[in-house]
């Protein structure tokens, strides 16, 4: 059986001030947690992948870990500016891989947790969180993608539908760029 790769940014796990700054559709804190592990669990098998662009957690050690052991996948941090413990740390809570940088994923795919300047003429793609609902950014583009958790229905995106998304914008606008 083929495993999946998913994607998803600024769950912020125990943070009540996200959900005003958010308007997150939640009678609390705990509602919040549970909706967010329970659309995790619906989306990811125990032997997919999950990439977490940042901000995962603002409870201590202890509950980061129960979290974090709740939710299916082989898990991957990079961190965000939320994530104030070293790479040790989030190792302990559950993590396999923890990156203080951005990271390139199969050679195209700029991953991480801020968006990044990316232009037609660079061979890359951004995949990114950080902007919450910010409309000055993009759900996605033909060249970048938003995965913060409000915009994915509070759960992980698989990478075939953030590619079939993108994809059909490029689709879309091709007769313009052969002119």
């Amino acid at each position: 059986m083929n495993h999946k790769v998913y994607f998803i940014a600024d769950t912020h796990f125990g943070d009540q001030k996200i959900m005003r700054y958010e308007n997150r559709p939640f009678a609390d804190v705990a509602q919040m947690d549970e909706v967010i592990i329970e659309n995790w669990n619906k989306e990811v098998r125990v032997e997919d992948e999950v990439f977490v662009l940042g901000d995962f957690s603002f409870y201590e050690i202890d509950k980061t870990t129960e979290i974090c052991t709740k939710l299916n996948g082989r898990k991957t941090l990079i961190l965000g500016n939320h994530d104030e413990k070293d790479s040790d740390y989030y190792r302990v809570c559950g993590f396999e891989e923890v990156y203080k940088y951005p990271v390139i994923f199969e050679g195209y795919w700029i991953l991480s947790h801020e968006p990044l300047y990316v232009s037609q003429n660079m061979p890359y793609a951004n995949i990114f969180g950080h902007v919450h609902q910010n409309k000055t950014f993009v759900d996605y583009s033909e060249q970048s993608f938003c995965v913060c958790i409000e915009r994915l229905d509070y759960k992980p995106i698989e990478f075939s539908e953030i590619k079939k998304r993108m994809e059909s914008i490029s689709e879309k606008y091709k007769p313009l760029r052969d002119t």
